[in-house]
């Protein structure tokens, strides 16, 4: 019997479908990986701080009448301060913190929360937002000092991200501007948002309120002397008030010439060149004021004592000749 003939080997499966598999997978696992590393999937997008709107010059002295008259000679300084007079104790504290850089690490993430309600205070009330972000800086480090949120301060006098005080009746500085945030549109999230408004522990009510009262006291975009009255109204009107308006400032001009910088510490020279540009005139009639005040309690006292002594010898002179 002849042997049966072998068959034909099978044909191999063609193997262009696992290749055109292969390829789309790898293709999708790309595309996944892009979009992870921009933050597009899996991370969140980056919010950038608002356009800084000038860029400010940094200061020179300008001599003029105003730097020989008195503080209150300023028109910008005709108006109430938030602090309102701090005591020799408190001033001692604020000017010690007033001189040192941020202690914590602020994140980008913790900041970006605050750039829409800067943006919209700065529309609402024509005042550059990086004054107002300077003082955010100087008053609470950006909301991140211990008891921003509750309470009020050494003082018992002012809380919130903005520090405002609240004691100052019977209409406190905070009830002249608590209204300020029906100005603007609430941004729908962010952080510590009160139930009740309003609230100087509530981000927006209170970054409004600061913006409003800085408009009133003549802050607007210029990053001037205008803005450094501003400041020093903030405050109050003593020599650590003039420290405050002088880094305040110095801080925002940095930042428009710079770019904005979270954690960056102040530039020395930028803070001497807005102190001797407007903090010295100031400081100096504050000194000139506190020498004739001076003066006055000193004559006050002689005229007491004199009359003191007069009288005495009246009485002497009676009971002599009794």
């Amino acid at each position: 019997m002849p042997a049966a003939p072998y068959a034909s080997p099978p044909a191999p499966p063609s193997e262009r479908g696992a290749w055109l598999l292969a390829c789309t997978i790898g293709a999708i696992g790309l595309i996944v990986l892009v979009a992870v590393l921009t933050g597009l999937v899996g991370g969140t997008t980056r919010v950038a701080p608002p356009a800084v709107p000038v860029a400010a010059k940094t200061p020179t002295p300008t001599p003029s009448p105003s730097t020989s008259g008195v503080a209150s000679s300023k028109p910008g300084h005709r108006h109430a301060a938030i602090v309102t007079r701090p005591s020799t104790a408190q001033q001692r504290l604020d000017a010690r913190d007033y001189l040192d850089a941020t202690q914590t690490h602020i994140s980008r993430a913790w900041m970006e929360g605050f750039y829409p309600i800067y943006a919209t205070a700065q529309s609402t009330f024509g005042v550059n937002w990086l004054l107002l972000a300077s003082i955010h800086r100087q008053e609470s480090a950006f909301s991140t000092a211990r008891g921003t949120y509750h309470g009020l301060n050494f003082a018992h006098c002012c809380g919130g991200p903005m520090q405002f005080n609240v004691t100052n009746g019977p209409v406190s500085t905070w009830d002249l501007v608590a209204d300020s945030y029906e100005y603007g549109k609430r941004p729908a999230h962010y952080d510590h948002m009160t139930t009740a408004h309003p609230s100087i522990y509530d981000d927006f009510d209170a970054i409004m309120a600061a913006a409003h009262l800085l408009s009133a006291v003549g802050a607007e975009y210029q990053l001037d002397e205008s803005a450094w009255d501003a400041a020093y109204d903030y405050y109050g009107h003593d020599a650590t008030g003039v420290t405050y308006a002088d880094q305040v400032l110095a801080r925002a001009i940095g930042w428009s010439q710079h770019g904005f910088c979270i954690n960056c510490g102040l530039e020395p020279a930028m803070v001497e060149a807005v102190q001797a540009a407007y903090g010295a005139p100031v400081l100096a009639a504050l000194e000139v004021e506190e020498a004739k005040a001076k003066s006055e309690e000193e004559a006050e006292a002689e005229a007491k004592a004199a009359k003191k002594k007069s009288a005495d010898a009246v009485t002497a002179e009676r009971a002599g000749a009794g």
